[in-house]
C-alpha cells in the first residue's frame, strides 16, 4: 500500500513547540520517519512525503530565514521528504481594534473608552473611533498558500492514484472538504500535531467513504 504524507509545515512547528518549547532537538525532525511510525495500514510504505511550508521573512529575527534553509536543505539532502511545496510569507501592519481579554479568547469584547480615561504613549498609533472603541496599529505576520498546497497535493495523488492511503499531518479546519473528498477514494489518517483538540471539521468516522480511516 502506497502511503502518501502531506505536511502543513507551519502548523506542524507551532504544534512542535506548544509540545516540546525552545528544545532545538525537535525542529530537525525527520519526517518521513515520523509518518512511518502512523502508517499502521496492513503492508503501507511512505511512497511520497510532501512537505508545504513558506519562506520566512522576518526584520525581526533575521537569523529565523537562515535556520530555516539548513532545515529545508537537511530534509531533502537525507531524504525526509519527496516535494517542499512553498507558499509565501508576508508582514505588514495593520490597525485592529484592542479587546480586554488575552490573545486566543474567541469572540472578544471590544475596549471601548468614550471618556478619554486612558492614557497613551504618543506615537503609538492609537485611536478611539466615535464609539469610544480604541484602535491600535499592530503588525501582521502570516504563511500563505500552506493550507492550499496541501489540500491540492493531497487530491491530485488520490485521484490520479498516485497513492493508496494518505497521511495529513495538520489542524488546520480549513483543509475539511479536501480531506472528506479524499475519504471517499482513500484510507485516511489526520494526525493532529498541536495540544489543543483536533478541530471538528477534520473529524471523521471510521467507516466513512471507502472505511479504514
Amino acid at each position: 500500500m502506497r502511503v502518501g504524507v502531506y505536511i502543513d509545515g507551519f502548523n506542524l512547528y507551532y504544534g512542535g513547540r506548544a509540545h516540546f518549547g525552545s528544545d532545538p532537538g525537535w525542529k530537525w525532525i525527520d519526517l518521513r520517519a515520523l509518518a512511518a511510525g502512523y502508517a499502521t495500514w496492513q503492508g503501507s510504505q511512505i511512497d511520497r512525503v510532501v512537505y508545504c511550508t513558506a519562506r520566512a521573512n522576518d526584520p525581526a529575527d533575521p537569523t529565523h530565514t537562515q535556520r530555516q534553509d539548513f532545515y529545508l536543505r537537511a530534509l531533502i539532502l537525507h531524504g525526509s521528504v519527496d516535494v517542499i511545496e512553498e507558499g509565501y510569507y508576508a508582514s505588514w501592519a495593520k490597525e485592529s481594534v484592542m479587546t480586554v481579554e488575552p490573545s486566543g479568547t474567541r469572540s472578544p469584547t471590544v475596549l471601548r473608552d468614550p471618556h478619554r480615561q486612558y492614557q497613551w504613549t504618543p506615537g503609538l498609533g492609537i485611536r478611539r473611533n466615535g464609539e469610544g472603541a480604541l484602535f491600535a496599529t499592530v503588525r501582521k505576520r502570516e504563511e500563505k498558500g500552506s493550507d492550499v498546497n496541501v489540500a491540492t497535493h493531497l487530491l491530485a495523488d488520490v485521484l490520479q492514484r498516485h497513492v493508496d492511503a494518505a497521511i495529513v499531518i495538520s489542524n488546520d479546519s480549513d483543509l475539511a472538504l479536501p480531506i472528506r473528498i479524499a475519504r471517499e477514494h482513500v484510507p485516511v489518517g489526520v494526525i493532529n500535531p498541536g495540544k489543543k483538540p483536533l478541530a471538528g471539521a477534520l473529524k471523521g468516522l471510521p467507516d466513512d467513504g471507502v472505511g479504514r480511516h
